[in-house]
């Protein structure tokens, strides 16, 4: 058992397959089991559980990585409560009703953390949100300044101007013209 890469560069997907350990990683497979995509957050895994089960129950030796992925699904400690059922230790109700109760704990773990990984990006998009705000006040009350400084400017210019304009609209005293 192993993972065969595809999809493009820097994007990989990955179809879980069951293959002779000489075969080239992405050569020939005897079955396809499932699949692994690590992109999506949580990584998506579609498997084939009775399969899985069955080809390990058989000796199929799996890589690390599937293994991992068996793990998570719990492929693994089904084959282990099986087994316990074949010695005798666990009688087959009872190894359904431990999986079942695990499943159900695992399903409830998987399910808060997407929502822990919901709240913590919204509660990072509102914090960026309020420091954006924030830049923006401060922005616009730096342009709030510069614009009153340059009334002031505009002000202090045009009051001497008035002064010069008011002072032609004096008459002045004409002189007498004389004949000469």
């Amino acid at each position: 058992m192993r993972l065969q890469r595809y999809g493009k560069k820097g994007q990989p997907y990955y179809h879980i397959v069951i293959t002779d350990g000489r075969a080239p990683r992405d050569g020939r497979f005897i079955e396809r089991i499932g699949s692994y995509n690590p992109l999506t957050i949580p990584a998506t895994i579609d498997l084939d559980m009775d399969k899985a089960l069955a080809w390990l129950q058989k000796g199929a030796s799996p890589s690390d990585t599937a293994k991992a992925i068996l793990s998570y699904k719990g492929v693994l400690y089904k084959n282990h409560l099986l087994k316990g059922v074949t010695k005798g230790a666990l009688t087959q109700e009872a190894a359904e009703a431990k999986f079942q109760q695990w499943l159900t704990e695992k399903q409830a773990k998987i399910s808060s953390k997407i929502n822990q990984k919901a709240q913590e990006s919204k509660s990072e998009m509102k914090k960026r949100l309020e420091a954006e705000a924030k830049v923006n006040e401060e922005r616009e009350s730096a342009i709030a300044k510069k614009r009153a400084k340059l009334l002031e400017k505009e002000e202090k210019a045009e009051e001497p101007q008035e002064v010069t304009a008011q002072e032609p609209e004096q008459p002045k005293e004409e002189e007498p013209k004389t004949e000469a």
